[in-house]
């Protein structure tokens, strides 16, 4: 194990002795007092199996079989989970042929941020997380099930899910995604016009043609943002079978996998190998590993914390720091490149990287896994074969032997051949408070921003000051009062257009926020995430135009060219008010309750 990973996980393991000790200590108590169907009474259980078919109220009433609970977050708006209609029809299929049961348990929201991008409805979209955490502890609390079965994609519904599974981590718990559709125009050519767009190039006909040639079909969105990283990480974490994230949905080996993961999470609850047998510290490490040699989404410098945190894994910002300095760039990825995740996978995707990561002493053998296996099963790739099922498709799986070589090496390479020596995330720290930042797909001549900054309070002004030609000059353009307390840390994706357009006209430019970024930002620096934000009087929140800001993403600092006394006597501004429509007016709970950014964000812990 390579020293600075090490160092890393004894650091995490050491802080989080007590919160995990709890955290185990919790699951023993449900194992022992509540027991799954153990503590129903016959009515109860009459409840459980009233609308199970004839042959299955006997064998679910007397626990002679495993009991599936499926938690779904379908819905057909979406396209990632709209494939999901059929997954539980297809998991109790699956489930009698091996003689067990399957429940839909509940079903949790499922927003997209790609629809409410700009719009209100982004301020409940981080919220929704622990709304669906919740949701997922609401349908496995009737307490009568052996397993978890989640289905779920995409960028808050996945870290929810895990919340939600890991207060039954006595549980076996197996994720089973829908896969991504398959690839529409390039990731570049939809940046083009989205810059043509900004700069008034291309009218909003020829951007709904591009936005439409992308995002065309029912799938997962290709390019590799939140969704998508999340499905690697739950690979990454062993809670996923191998190399199931980015097969196509609609296809036979997405099905076959489906149908693997059923018997593997059988299997599990046979073995008792319960969810927080898999998710420990070190597989959270694991996780953080594949995360940085991928460039993943900024997002998961929040869920992964709020991850760990429900496992009673005290994670932090400096973690992210020290690992991403020692884990080598090895995909790239749009953003970080101009392949999708299908590219990503042609070149041997998951596997290989798991297969280069082992080889250079950078991931935790010492892991359990959903395969039953070490991560050599994690190396591999998988095919359809076998008896064929009702829809036609195959229940088995083949599996390749470890995947050693990157068949793509514009997109994946190895190790010795890296695309940068460190995974580029990395955090600042200053008189400003703490940053992330995410280097990886900014050129290096913009890693170090000092100039002037203009200040916003709403992403809409500063969209409007560069309609009017306004910040065409090199400019740090600050917008607070974006934090999780503010108005829930939406994200702030629809800057990155008009940004790059004033980067590409020749001027130094930044943003300065305590909100979030897409997981598919980009080419721009952008320090995200500010804590303390400017709503808890966080020094952001004290800015004026003209301050010179510097954002020096090289030393890791984050400055305001101003004497602390100045600072100190400066007010922090009101935030501004804004309607409370669209539903936002009922989480005022959980703005006045959400932990800073630092610690995931997250209101339940």
């Amino acid at each position: 194990m390579k020293d600075a990973i090490q160092k890393v996980t004894n650091a995490i393991i050491e802080r989080s002795q007590k919160p995990r000790a709890a955290y185990l200590d919790m699951l023993k108590q449900t194992q022992d007092k509540s027991p799954a169907r153990g503590c129903l009474s016959c009515s109860n259980m009459a409840h459980v199996v009233a609308a199970s078919p004839d042959d299955e109220k006997t064998p679910i009433a007397q626990g002679a079989g495993v009991n599936i609970g499926i938690v779904t977050a379908y819905n057909d708006m979406l396209s990632a989970h709209q494939p999901l209609a059929t997954y539980p029809d297809f998991i109790k299929e699956k489930a009698r042929s091996l003689g067990a049961t399957a429940q839909v348990a509940g079903g949790v929201p499922a927003m997209c941020d790609g629809v409410t991008q700009g719009l209100p409805g982004m301020e409940l979209s981080l919220f929704s997380r622990d709304v669906i955490a919740m949701s997922t502890a609401i349908s496995l609390t009737h307490n009568v099930f052996d397993a978890v079965a989640c289905l779920g994609v995409c960028d808050k519904i996945v870290p929810g899910m895990i919340i939600g599974a890991l207060q039954f981590g006595h549980l076996p718990a197996v994720f089973i995604p829908a896969g991504p559709m398959v690839s529409g125009i390039s990731n570049a050519e939809k940046a083009r016009v989205r810059q043509q767009f900004a700069a008034g190039e291309v009218d909003e006909l020829a951007l709904m043609d591009a936005e439409t040639a992308s995002y065309h079909s029912a799938g997962t969105c290709t390019f590799y943002g939140t969704a998508n990283a999340n499905q690697l990480l739950m690979e990454m974490l062993g809670v996923q079978l191998p190399s199931t994230s980015f097969i196509n949905t609609g296809t036979p080996l997405r099905d076959a996998l489906t149908a693997s993961s059923v018997e593997q999470v059988i299997n599990m609850a046979s073995k008792k190998i319960g969810l927080s047998s898999v998710v420990t510290e070190k597989s959270m490490v694991n996780a953080l590993v594949g995360l940085l040699a991928t460039g993943g989404s900024t997002n998961h410098t929040l869920h992964l914390l709020a991850i760990a945190r429900a496992a009673g894994i005290i994670v932090t910002w400096d973690d992210f720091n020290n690992l991403s300095r020692a884990v080598p760039l090895l995909a790239r990825v749009y953003p970080n490149g101009t392949a999708d995740v299908n590219h990503f996978r042609d070149a041997g995707g998951i596997a290989f990287l798991v297969h280069e990561l082992r080889r250079a002493g950078m991931l935790h053998q010492d892991t359990v896994n959903v395969m039953g296996e070490g991560l050599d099963a994690y190396e591999r790739e998988p095919a359809p074969a076998g008896e064929q099922l009702s829809n036609g498709s195959s229940s088995e799986i083949v599996w390749s032997p470890a995947v050693t070589a990157s068949r793509n090496t514009d997109v994946l390479r190895s190790v010795d051949e890296a695309f940068d020596q460190e995974g580029g995330i990395r955090l600042l720290k200053g008189n400003l408070g703490q940053a992330m930042v995410k280097v990886s797909a900014v050129a290096e001549e913009f890693h170090i921003i000092k100039a002037a900054c203009r200040v916003f309070s709403s992403q809409h002004a500063m969209l409007d000051a560069f309609a009017n030609n306004e910040l065409d000059r090199d400019v740090i353009v600050v917008v607070r009062f974006q934090g999780p307390a503010a108005n829930g840390m939406p994200e702030l994706h629809k800057l990155t257009p008009p940004l790059a357009v004033l980067q590409d006209r020749g001027y130094k430019v930044a943003l300065l926020t305590d909100g979030r970024m897409s997981g598919a930002s980009g080419k721009i620096m952008a320090a995200i995430h500010v804590a303390p934000e400017a709503m808890r009087s966080g020094n952001i929140g004290k800015l004026c135009d003209g301050d010179i800001v510097c954002i020096d993403a090289v030393r890791g600092e984050l400055s305001v060219e101003l004497s602390e006394q100045e600072l100190a006597s400066r007010p922090v501004l009101e935030a501004p008010t804004e309607a409370q429509t669209l539903g936002r007016n009922l989480f005022d709970v959980f703005r006045d309750r959400v932990s800073g950014a630092e610690y995931g964000a997250d209101v339940l812990f």
